[in-house]
């Protein structure tokens, strides 16, 4: 094997990072919201409306197409996709995860839940 080989996750793209506010029009424009916190971490800052609750460490189940647990919501590797967690540490994993699944439209937010909830104050 050559020392030069890439891994997979070198040859994805990485996820984009976007604003809170631009994750929102996303978000009104039709994109799916996920939300990847902890149950305490959603506790700590509140429940974001419509957004699905993801475990990040069920992804295999929750985004394969033929589970059962799979979230009907993201209907296709193409459907719009908005990642969020506590912070930008949470989210990007996940994103970048989606991606290498073959969704090719995930970003996520930069700040995360708090800088969501901020543009509410």
């Amino acid at each position: 094997m050559s020392e030069n080989v890439e891994t997979v996750a070198e040859a994805l793209p990485e996820a984009p990072l976007v604003s809170a506010a631009q994750a929102r029009e996303r978000v009104a424009a039709g994109a799916v919201l996920l939300d990847t916190r902890s149950p305490g971490g959603r506790e700590k800052t509140g429940p974001i409306d419509g957004a699905i609750i993801v475990d990040r460490d069920n992804l295999d189940a929750e985004f394969d197409f033929d589970s059962p647990e799979r979230h009907v919501e993201v209907a296709s590797l193409e459907t719009p996709i908005v990642v969020i967690c506590g912070s930008v540490n949470g989210s990007g994993p996940v994103a970048q995860n989606l991606i290498g699944r073959g969704f090719v439209n995930v970003v996520h937010v930069e700040g995360g839940a708090p800088a969501w909830h901020a543009l509410d104050s």
